[in-house]
């Protein structure tokens, strides 16, 4: 471990450059395909902006690390050699350049380090062909404030040299310390903080006590992201589930051959194995960089938006948050059924626009301890970034306490509370131009909407989605458009912030149902006639040629 020291200073240099138009970061990160990343000077000039919107990073501690994807490796050490030219104090790298999301969120909040920049492009697909993601997160451990992002927009509009330095080939699988100059390089166990953070926060042995007994069975599919060794340390070693509860545990670079995102749609074999004829008793993914969470019963699927509204309403049952909720969050399109259990419990809730970012602040300020999106995200006030382990070990700590299974939980929320039928489709590669006309066409008749008679449905009230930070008083525009019918139906419809070829329109429909004879029907079916209202009032097939969504959950 000294040999890099007898080295000397490594030499730095100073490399001229010229600025890329396409690096203002979106909803997390910059996302690019892996070609334009390999570009010469592409990601060192993005990386050298983020060093210069925060003023310098002389004596910083930054933490590294990412999902494993192609082209990982050779960004790490580019990023390593960026830092030590640039005179970064300490670097903490995850075993292997590995970190999940949240177990880099939860190091820089260990470590108190100054930010963290993480390689993943979450779930988006891998391989040379797939997709790349640089990702800045600030000193509280969650994802660069709209501020910093901007002021990183406008550096790499400024870059014209980058400062880089010459390095040995350097081993990142050994755990250890090596001096390059003036920076430390410390290379840590990825997985040891966050489990420890895991066994504070959940009653481990009560779940246990669940594999203990031999006839509880979880089945986890890692679907070959990063959580394989987080789920397999946590699930298989800490807490005693069998070998093979973890599927698909080993990290590879192109995910094995299909996107990691953990929706009913991409993982069809867990979907296949709770419906089949022996399913386990919970079924649970999450993806390529771990932050998001699929939680399934023996046939069930458990939506997003009601997973976030039931972890709140039993909260007190798990030891992390027995305290009580000093209140909840949700981002705009995620449906109200959070909102019910909030007011039920005499909490604030609070809607946010889309990324997580946006509950930075109000979680730094104590005024939520949970919060989730619509988009398989759930997380607390334990970290700045949603977590799909932290859900897993959630919804097994309520089954082991209340002795209830997945489904009866979800039915006595709906009994309780009423459903909150939802779905979302997507529209992917569309037109860009195309779907901005879309969206700046149904823009400019909000106005005129309320009192149209679509089909069965009186339109009765039509927005965009703006909103003011509580916290830190800052304004966002643009953020969604909302169409309200009579009956408290409700459309929603977004373009996408994390594409990284085309444009994404996102749609999302939900309603509230209280008729105890009507809680148990296909979610399709209760929304039909809110899809015909999209359809009818934004024109998405005579504007993209789409007579349906190429995602539909």
């Amino acid at each position: 471990m000294n040999e890099v020291e007898r080295l000397g200073a490594p030499v730095v240099r100073t490399v001229e450059s010229r600025p890329f138009s396409d690096q203002r970061p979106g909803t997390s990160g910059l996302r690019r395909k892996v070609a334009r990343f390999a570009e010469p000077h592409y990601l060192e000039n993005f990386v050298q902006a983020i060093f210069d919107a925060l003023g310098g990073v002389a004596g910083c501690t930054l933490v590294v690390g990412g999902d494993g994807r192609y082209f990982s490796d050779r960004a790490l050490a580019t990023i390593v050699a960026l830092a030590v030219g640039n005179g970064v104090g300490r670097l903490v790298v995850g075993r292997g350049g590995l970190l999940s999301t949240p177990a880099a969120s939860c190091l820089i909040r260990a470590r108190g380090a100054d930010f963290g920049v993480l390689l993943t492009a979450s779930h988006n697909p891998g391989g040379p062909d797939g997709d790349f993601g640089v990702k800045v997160n600030g000193p509280n451990g969650g994802p660069a404030s709209p501020e910093l992002a901007e002021r990183i927009w406008r550096a790499s509009l400024a870059v014209e040299r980058y400062r880089i330095a010459d390095l040995p080939a350097l081993s990142f699988d050994r755990l250890g310390e090596v001096r390059l100059g003036a920076t430390v390089l410390e290379v840590v166990d990825p997985v040891a903080d966050y489990a420890a953070l895991m066994e504070r926060l959940f009653d481990f042995e009560r779940i246990r006590e669940l594999f203990a007994r031999g006839r509880f069975r979880l089945r986890f599919d890692a679907l070959h992201a990063v959580t394989g060794p987080y789920a397999v340390e946590i699930f298989e070693r800490r807490l005693g589930a069998p070998p093979g509860t973890v599927l698909h545990a080993e990290p590879r670079e192109d995910f094995g051959g299909a996107p990691p995102d953990p929706n009913p749609v991409v993982a069809a074999e867990l979907v296949a194995l709770m419906n089949g004829d022996d399913p386990p008793d919970l079924g649970a993914a999450s993806d390529g960089d771990g932050d998001r969470n699929l939680i399934l019963g023996p046939g069930f699927y458990v939506n997003p938006c009601d997973s976030l509204a039931v972890l709140t309403h039993h909260a007190r049952l798990v030891p992390g948050y027995a305290r009580g909720l000093a209140g909840v969050a949700r981002s705009m399109p995620t449906s109200r059924a959070v909102d019910r259990v909030a007011a039920r419990l005499g909490i604030p809730c609070y809607e946010t626009p889309v990324g997580w970012k946006y509950f930075g602040s109000l979680l730094d300020a104590g005024r939520v301890t949970l919060c989730g999106e619509e988009s398989f995200g759930t997380g607390s006030d334990h970290l700045r970034e949603k977590d799909g382990l932290w859900a897993v070990l959630f919804w097994l700590n309520l089954i082991a306490v209340t002795g209830k299974p997945v489904r009866a939980l979800v039915r006595e929320h709906w009994q309780t509370f009423g459903r909150d039928y939802f779905a979302r489709h997507d529209y992917e590669h569309l037109d860009p131009e195309r779907a901005a006309a879309l969206y700046g066409a149904l823009r400019d008749r909000l106005s005129s909407l309320p009192g149209t008679q679509v089909g069965e449905r009186t339109l009765v009230a039509a927005d965009e989605f703006r909103y003011r930070d509580p916290v830190a008083g800052v304004e966002s525009e643009g953020e969604g458009l909302r169409i309200f019918t009579e009956d408290g139906g409700r459309v929603v419809l977004r373009l996408s912030g994390t594409d990284t070829e085309g444009a994404t329109l996102r749609l999302y429909f939900d309603r509230h149902e209280t008729d105890p004879t009507r809680l148990e029907l296909a979610a399709p079916a209760a929304l039909a006639d809110l899809v015909a209202v999209a359809e009818e009032v934004a024109g998405i097939a005579a504007h993209t040629g789409r007579t349906r969504p190429d995602l539909a959950i």
